[in-house]
């Protein structure tokens, strides 16, 4: 009986033990419930930058999911070379996830990352998630905007097509002008998905691309586009984040000159309402308000969030509403533009076009060598969401 009864004083002990930890975590998991959350971001621009006027917006959708819930701390004009003292000063500021917003932050924002792994750091059109070291606290994430930049180049061609129609300009003289911010893949896949886009309904199109070097100046935006313009361009699109090319544009135009416009991270009908056709942009809105989601709920940001996941990135296009087409300018377009965008969107979210195909040569601007056949065509995004695809066109785009 005494050794029934220490087995039976042992298990009582056990299971009040068990009990008290149980309580005990209870209590632990109770306290740390996020109920409520607190979110940084970083910025490289301001609310004048159409950019970071869209991530903004997100914030705003963040406070009308969440209310109360949410409590939102922002940085803006971080300048990308020198951002590890804003984004950590945001980590030692109570922030539970963290996102930034410029490809220009992604090594020190994993770096940052790597110091404070109980916070989730959120890093937009970067890459660099899935490289070593692979943090558990660490992403990527961008809209599959070659998707928006296609559908642009058709309602541009469509354009182009109506002005050979009415004998206003020649076939030869459908040229095309383009204001880069950078030579990155990023700017690459866009301008070639819009040109694409273009020669879809106007095969024989070429293009010209300027670098401006920059993603914010509006004196330098304006000027490369005046001179594309002055050159022969007749229209005019853009991966830059001011709205000079769309003033330039409106002012020749006023002038006399014949030339239109297509933007980029909102509509630019309201600067220049006869030449701007139509804009696209990424909607930042479904994977900020799911990643906060997810860190208050205690869940994986990759599993949370819809979109194509490619192991700590993710990103998705027109079929989850990460990409946008912003208003056709029917002023000066036409209904039958509008339908045509439509459907394009609708082929896009049931996955019906290949962007990157056709009787091209690409060439990597950087190393000659290597090029590519799209012959057989090419996937963008099919392995991260930050575009890859890096060849410029050869014979029918050329770079100044």
């Amino acid at each position: 009986m005494k050794d029934i009864s220490k087995y039976i004083v042992t298990i009582v002990t056990l299971a009040l033990l068990v009990l008290l930890v149980y309580g005990l975590n209870g209590s632990a998991n109770a306290d740390t419930d996020l109920e409520s959350v607190t979110v940084g971001f970083i910025y490289d621009g301001d609310a004048a930058t159409p950019y970071t006027a869209n991530f903004e917006r997100a914030e705003n959708e963040l406070k009308a999911e969440y209310g109360d819930k949410v409590t939102i701390k922002s940085i803006n004009n971080v300048p990308t070379e020198n951002s590890e003292e804003s984004i950590e000063s945001l980590a030692k500021d109570g922030c539970d996830i963290i996102f930034t917003n410029s490809f220009g932050f992604g090594t020190v924002a994993k770096k940052v990352a790597e110091k404070y792994p109980k916070i989730q750091f959120c890093q937009a059109t970067c890459a660099n998630a899935n490289e070593a070291p692979v943090l558990n606290n660490y992403h990527t994430f961008m809209g599959e905007i070659y998707e928006g930049r296609y559908i642009s180049g058709v309602v541009g061609g469509m354009k182009l097509k109506e002005l050979v129609d009415a004998g206003t300009i020649t076939e030869d003289e459908a040229v095309v002008g383009y204001v880069g911010a950078y030579p990155y893949a990023e700017v690459i896949s866009g301008y070639t998905a819009f040109f694409l886009g273009v020669r879809s309904v106007m095969p024989d199109a070429v293009m010209k691309v300027k670098y401006a070097n920059t993603w914010t100046d509006y004196n330098t935006e304006k000027k490369l586009a005046t001179e594309l313009i002055d050159e022969g361009c007749v229209l005019i699109s853009q991966h830059s984040d001011t709205i000079g090319p769309a003033v330039a544009c409106e002012e020749a135009s006023a002038k006399g000159t014949t030339v239109f416009h297509v933007g980029y991270n909102q509509s630019m009908i309201g600067v220049a309402p006869t030449t701007s056709l139509v804009s696209c942009r990424i909607n930042w809105n479904p994977y900020i308000v799911g990643a906060v989601g997810a860190v208050m709920n205690g869940e994986n940001i990759e599993e949370a969030v819809k979109g194509h996941v490619h192991g700590n990135d993710i990103g998705a296009g027109f079929e989850s509403d990460w990409v946008q087409l912003l208003e056709v300018n029917d002023a000066i377009t036409g209904s039958e533009v509008s339908n045509k965008a439509d459907d394009l969107i609708k082929q896009f979210k049931t996955g019906g076009i290949d962007v990157f195909k056709g009787n091209y040569l690409g060439v990597d601007p950087d190393d000659p060598s290597d090029t590519i056949d799209l012959t057989n065509g090419y996937m963008e995004n099919a392995a991260t969401s930050a575009p890859q695809f890096h060849y410029v066109l050869k014979d029918v785009i050329q770079i100044e």
